[in-house]
């Protein structure tokens, strides 16, 4: 039993913030097209990545993704 990364929620706490993903790359040190790409769910983001991230959208590494419970 185990928690999995679900759909991504970057779009929304971008949007919650008024934030661009270019505003994002920029305060993160990310480039935009990483950013895209998480925020697209073509890249799961990194333990670390989830922290940068979540530090400057003030939310917490949990509000990223929608998190999906798995009994097997």
């Amino acid at each position: 039993m185990a928690f999995s990364q679900g759909r991504c929620l970057l779009k929304q706490r971008l949007a919650e913030r008024r934030m661009t993903q270019s505003e994002l790359a920029r305060k993160t040190g990310y480039s935009r097209h990483l950013i895209s790409h998480y925020a697209n769910n073509r890249n799961y983001m990194s333990p670390s990545a989830m922290k940068t991230i979540s530090y400057v959208l003030r939310c917490n590494m949990e509000d990223l993704y929608d998190w999906v419970w798995s009994d097997q």
